[in-house]
């Protein structure tokens, strides 16, 4: 099982918050997206034959993008790839649903709509540089069960600073109450090279406080264990059936295939990554070279991988299947840092996997790091 990213780099505005990249330049997609194509082909073989189940378009914002070019990509995709997906996911802002479009995606296999609502609150989508209303944002799941959807996911921020909790109170209440079956919710980052970073330098922004941030976490856990929705990973809940294949293989560290500017990939044993910018990643295309820079990792770096990626998730780190793999038992060799997280309520073992606590969850990436073996473990 294999997944394919294609990351498609336009914007119409920038958002506050993001540090991924992209450009508002729209003059610029045509010639992107015929260099993805060629990419497409030149890296055909970096699965290995691998089928590919799941196709995701991330971004940037891939629903920006126009039929034709939409189209091209899938024909392409459909033509050096070929069989039946689990999966095809179209990132897109509620602002650029309409009858028309959501009819059109459908028709061209997409299946799945990741919407990138981030609140319903028309004042925090200002503050946070949104195209979209909070009137868009209640519409965006309507408009497309109407033409036809079946599987979405919603992406919501918290942690916008405020007196109290109630503007995430309503965010979380609305989502819910949409039942989109899937949910994204991501505390909000202040990124050095974004507005909110430069205006947080600057003194004219202060982020909330990690106690207010963790209050807005733990209340999101509980309201989602009340609807039904299941705590996936760290940041994703979903309807017990409704996780995103895509997303779950990339913790399960299946490999996968990145395409466009700033897109990584991974085969197993590797990643790699293109250039953050599309004229680079245009040039490079132009002259048939693929830009994509290998990231060689060593023993212990997938070994460490597979703890901070496995922990994040509800399926936990499977020691027994490190030992098959590397002959290290982890249970053994970190003994003592696991016997101080497991008194400290922190993490729990559930026969030979490692998983964490909701107490645990809160500090997921300081826990793996205590767990983290060094290259002369292995020797």
């Amino acid at each position: 099982m294999a997944g394919l990213y294609i990351h498609i780099p336009f914007c119409k505005q920038a958002c506050h918050y993001c540090d991924f990249h992209f450009s508002t330049n729209l003059k610029s997609i045509a010639s992107v997206v015929d260099c993805i194509c060629v990419e497409l082909d030149l890296r055909k073989d970096y699965l290995k034959g691998e089928q590919v189940d799941t196709i995701y378009f991330g971004g940037g914002t891939p629903s920006l993008l126009p039929t034709d070019s939409l189209e091209k990509i899938l024909t392409q995709i459909a033509l050096l790839f070929p069989g039946k997906r689990q999966e095809v996911t179209l990132e897109a802002n509620p602002d650029d649903l309409n009858p028309e479009a959501l009819a059109t995606w459908k028709s061209l296999g997409i299946d799945r709509l990741s919407l990138g609502i981030q609140s319903f609150q028309d004042p925090i989508l200002k503050a946070y540089n949104r195209a979209h209303s909070s009137k868009e944002a209640k519409q965006a799941i309507q408009l497309a069960r109407a033409a036809g959807f079946e599987k979405f996911s919603i992406d919501l921020i918290y942690g916008y600073p405020h007196s109290d909790h109630s503007l995430w109170h309503l965010d979380l209440e609305e989502a819910l109450r949409l039942d989109p079956g899937h949910l994204s919710a991501y505390s909000l980052t202040i990124e050095p090279q974004t507005t909110f970073g430069n205006w947080t330098q600057k003194g004219k922004f202060s982020p909330a406080e990690d106690e207010f941030v963790a209050q807005q976490y733990e209340w999101l856990q509980e309201q989602c264990d009340k609807a039904g929705y299941v705590q996936y990973e760290i940041s994703n809940f979903s309807r017990p059936t409704q996780a995103a294949v895509h997303n779950s293989n990339y913790w399960k560290r299946s490999p996968y295939l990145g395409i466009g500017p700033s897109a990584h990939s991974f085969d197993g044993q590797s990643r790699g990554f293109n250039p953050s910018s599309n004229p680079s990643y245009t040039k490079a295309l132009a002259k048939g070279s693929v830009p994509f820079v290998i990231e060689n990792l060593s023993s212990s770096e997938r070994i460490n991988e597979e703890i901070l990626t496995g922990l994040r998730t509800r399926w936990g780190v499977d020691t027994e299947s490190l030992a098959n793999r590397y002959r290290l038992d982890i249970l053994e060799l970190k003994k003592g840092p696991i016997t101080k997280l497991t008194a400290l309520g922190m993490i729990q073992t559930l026969g030979k996997t490692l998983t964490l606590t909701r107490k645990g969850q809160l500090l997921a990436d300081s826990i793996a790091s205590e767990i983290f073996i060094d290259p002369h473990d292995l020797s």
